[in-house]
Parts: C-alpha cells; structure tokens; sequence
C-alpha cells in the first residue's frame, strides 16, 4: 500500500487539528489572564512585571492539571492511528 496526496493530506490535517487541541486551550487561558490583569494593571496604573508573569504561570498550572489528562488521552490516540498507518503502509 502506498501513501498518496490525499492520505499525506489527512494526515497533515489531523496533525495541525491535535495541535490546535493541544495548544489551544493553554494559549486561550494564558491570553484570557493577560488580558485581566492589563485591565487590572490600566486602571490601578501599576506596571509590575512580576504582577503579569505570577499569575499567567500560576494558571497556566492550574490548566495543565485540569487539562494533562485529555492533552495525554488525545496525543496518545493520534500517535497510535499514525503508527498505525505506517505499520499498514511499511507491512505491504
């Protein structure tokens, strides 16, 4: 069995929709986190670096603890279906 255009595609698309799953979730929190505190940091005009990085970190903790399991269960599941496909491709 060989591989052509349209499995190179599926594959590709799968590959870019887990990393949305990945690194969506994290992005989302920590932008949500910036935007707060630059809104908490406009109106009471204190500019601290550390005000921004604590908080982001701490959140982002928060999110990979609640999230780790489903971010495993899904890389885990997309690795498996790739191997899958080059055992399948390579056995032939």
């Amino acid at each position: 069995m060989k591989m052509n255009e349209g499995d190179v595609g599926t594959v590709l698309r799968e590959c870019v929709i887990v990393v949305i799953k990945l690194g969506g979730p994290l992005l989302i929190t920590a932008l949500a986190i910036g935007i707060v505190i630059a809104l908490i940091q406009a109106v009471t005009q204190i500019n601290e670096a550390s005000l921004t990085f604590v908080p982001k970190v701490l959140a982002l903790s928060l999110s990979l603890t609640f999230l780790g399991p489903f971010m495993l269960r899904t890389l885990t599941t997309f690795s498996h279906d790739l191997f899958d496909r080059l055992v399948a491709i390579g056995g032939s």
